[in-house]
């Protein structure tokens, strides 16, 4: 009995199905289910429906994020009319902004306008200065000529003549003080006999009338106090009343071109603070803003009439 157990065939195995082969269908299935999906999407064979919704696959969405109804359109809020106090407001500040823009461009250009008045002056006192120093007047020549020459051209040109002959005050009275023996008539070309014959005579003098107040030397010294308080005309005027006045003629001419060029002084002087059109200033613009010191913007100085000198 158990030799026939043992005779007896044993049954064969089950075979076992390959896992690894069942992955690999799978995949290439899902392969091919794919690439034909993705054929018919290009090819625009795929459904509407079955594209929206590989769409919205694909685009990741925020965590909360409510989609929106493409189909419901944005309600736009009913236009209302203006007001017409708002328009009215927005005017009147408007109208204040233009106001205020135009006052300050006009302080601007006043500012501009007294700034080259003021530099005007300052050069103008700067060649007063070196002229009563008698020195050159350099660089001040070319300013004078640029700001004032539009204005007193004849001003300009005393000043730059004189400048080239200066002539200061206590010069002058340097000279009348040397002049004064020929202006007397004390110094004369005579001989010694003849001198001494005068000398005698003045011993004794006959007077019938009152003694004259305008002597020679009270001349002289008038003379003196008419220059040291600027008074160049009267100065003038005494000395050409002496008896050697003949002899000072070249103390007069000096005098008088002295004169002149204080005049042409005064008259720049003038210019810069009232002169309403020609004045101009550094860069050679025209100076159109009138002076704060001038009641009437059309009053301006006269030009000045100097002699050559």
């Amino acid at each position: 009995m158990q030799d026939e157990t043992l005779s007896e065939p044993l049954p064969l195995p089950r075979p076992r199905r390959n896992l690894t082969t069942t992955l690999l269908a799978a995949l290439l299935a899902f392969l091919v289910g794919g690439g034909i999906v993705g054929w018919l999407a290009t090819t625009g064979q795929l459904p509407a429906s079955l594209r929206e919704a590989r769409a919205a696959r694909l685009v990741p969405r925020p965590t909360g994020a409510v989609p929106l109804a493409a189909s419901a359109p944005t309600p736009q809020p009913p236009s209302t009319p203006a007001d017409p106090a708002t328009l009215g407001g927005v005017e009147t500040r408007l109208a204040l902004l233009e106001d205020r823009l135009t006052r300050i461009d006009s302080e601007a250009t006043a500012a501009s306008g007294n700034a080259a008045r003021s530099e005007a002056l300052l050069v103008a006192y700067a060649a007063r200065r070196r002229l009563d120093k008698g020195e050159p007047l350099s660089f001040v020549a070319d300013q004078l000529t640029l700001r004032f020459g539009g204005a007193q051209p004849q001003a300009v040109q005393t000043i730059i003549a004189a400048a080239k002959r200066p002539i200061t005050l206590d010069e002058l009275i340097g000279q009348l003080e040397a002049a004064a023996p020929v202006l007397t008539g004390t110094l004369r070309d005579e001989s010694t006999w003849t001198r001494l014959r005068r000398e005698i005579a003045s011993l004794f003098v006959v007077r019938r009338a009152p003694v004259p107040a305008a002597t020679a030397e009270n001349r002289i010294a008038r003379a003196r106090l008419m220059l040291a308080r600027g008074k160049i005309g009267e100065a003038v005027a005494e000395v050409e009343r002496l008896p050697g006045a003949e002899g000072a003629q070249l103390w007069i001419e000096e005098a008088r071109r002295y004169e002149n060029t204080q005049r042409a002084l005064d008259v720049i002087e003038t210019a810069a603070m009232l002169e309403p059109r020609a004045l101009r200033d550094g860069a050679g613009r025209s100076v159109d803003q009138p002076s704060p010191l001038a009641p009437n913007a059309d009053t301006a100085p006269e030009p000045v009439e100097t002699t050559a000198p």
